[in-house]
């Protein structure tokens, strides 16, 4: 899918790690919300209150899930899970366009 239909956008920017991450929400008919945004090359670690789904539209980036020994690898059009009260590292290899699904 490439666009949201029907959906309403909070204006105001979602702004983190002094402008490295940059979002938008979305707000969906049926109560969900998700953010669209990109993340320039840097590396952060964000914490979660609800699971989220990382979808990544364009870049790379690198992601270490909280109490995970290792790091995976993720490119356009792949996905990661991350846990509700946790917390993941996320190094990004270039400019990473995002959206995060929240459940």
């Amino acid at each position: 899918m490439s666009q949201f239909d029907n959906v309403s956008v909070i204006k105001k920017s979602n702004v983190y790690f002094d402008g490295r991450c940059v979002s938008h929400t979305v707000l969906f008919a049926d109560g969900t919300k998700k953010t669209v945004g990109v993340i320039f090359p840097s590396s952060l670690t964000f914490n979660t209150g609800a699971p989220e789904i990382m979808e990544v539209l364009g870049g790379r980036c690198r992601v270490q899930l909280a109490g995970e020994a290792g790091w995976q690898e993720y490119g356009a059009g792949q996905s990661f899970n991350v846990p509700g009260n946790s917390s993941f590292q996320i190094e990004t290899l270039e400019l990473l366009d995002y959206v995060c699904h929240f459940a």
